[in-house]
């Protein structure tokens, strides 16, 4: 027997026993040793996305030791560390899920450090190197770039050339941003972002902005595009942009609205993803940080947290 963090209906969480039975074909059971935390599943929480089904199990990335495999499995043993994104069904000790969707670690990366950052390292991938490539010489802005996604962009920009602007809801959080490679902060509960991107720019704009902020946001980052520039959109933390605001929005520069799945969608794809992770993070380029840790029972406390911003960096739930 082992335990869960059950989404009984949204807002309703429990701390449950479940059981876990053996792997069938294709399939491997996995013992969690750690378990990231995502603002999307703040939004599977409280209802904003519409679950399978109730009860269900969130979380969306993991670490752990394979205990298992069925027949079938090929490249994979029992005692193989791997971790996996995103996936839904993190939020327990163990699990049983196919095989083909987990990725081997390196030894230079922690169960730790893969839980905290794979899914938002893989993410930063696609968006820093597929939906918009970055190029050295380019200037570019990151929301919330304190945040799981937003930190691992700032260095993975700077380690690729970029001049990179982040907002920020804090001077703490500004502090912590530049630390990692951001280049100017904005305080947008203080500063207009956009007046503070064209005095930073001259005018001129940037040649891509990351958005995941969403209706709060979305026309004032299109307002700071270069021409021929591309908005990516990958979330939307204030709520969905309303069908009108699309009639607003400049016909000269790119939009592009993401997600992990279309870039991981086959395991060459997932692997090869994961790859350039960990190839930038033995270069140098990116560092996989822990922010805090805290037990897997309180991670309905750990999604309130999230979702009020109180949180700085990834945070890791340990089983």
């Amino acid at each position: 027997m082992t335990k869960a963090m059950i989404l009984k209906e949204p807002g309703k969480f429990a701390w449950e026993d479940i059981e876990v039975g053996d792997p069938g074909r294709g399939q491997a059971r996995l013992r969690h040793t750690a378990v990231g935390l995502n603002f999307l599943d703040t939004h599977f929480a409280d209802g904003s996305y519409p679950a399978p089904g109730y009860p269900c199990i969130l979380g969306f990335e993991a670490a752990g030791v394979v205990e298992a495999i069925g027949d079938g499995v090929s490249g994979l043993k029992a005692g193989d560390r791997v971790g996996y994104c995103p996936i839904m069904g993190s939020f327990a000790q163990a699990r049983l899920i196919d095989a083909d969707l987990l990725i081997p670690l390196p030894e230079s990366v922690s169960d730790e450090q893969a839980a905290a950052q794979i899914l938002k390292g893989m993410t930063a991938q696609y968006l820093l190197r597929q939906s918009y490539r970055v190029q050295s010489g380019d200037t570019i802005l990151i929301h919330a770039a304190a945040g799981g996604v937003g930190a691992l962009v700032c260095q993975w920009a700077k380690h690729l050339g970029a001049t990179v602007i982040g907002t920020v809801s804090s001077e703490a959080k500004a502090e912590f941003a530049k630390a990692r490679g951001c280049d100017h902060t904005i305080n947008y509960s203080a500063e207009d972002f956009a007046e503070k991107v064209n005095e930073l720019t001259d005018g001129a704009g940037v040649d891509a902005v990351y958005e995941s902020i969403g209706k709060d946001t979305f026309l004032k980052s299109y307002s700071i595009l270069k021409p021929l520039g591309t908005l990516v959109m990958y979330g939307h933390a204030s709520g969905p942009v309303p069908p009108e605001e699309f009639s607003k929005i400049p016909m000269d520069r790119y939009y592009i609205r993401t997600t992990l799945q279309a870039y991981t969608d086959t395991r060459e794809d997932r692997l090869a993803v994961a790859k350039d992770l960990f190839d930038t993070v033995a270069a140098g380029g990116v560092k996989l940080e822990v922010g805090s840790t805290r037990p897997l029972s309180e991670a309905d406390k750990a999604i309130e947290d999230l979702e009020s911003r109180k949180t700085t960096g990834a945070t890791v739930l340990i089983p």
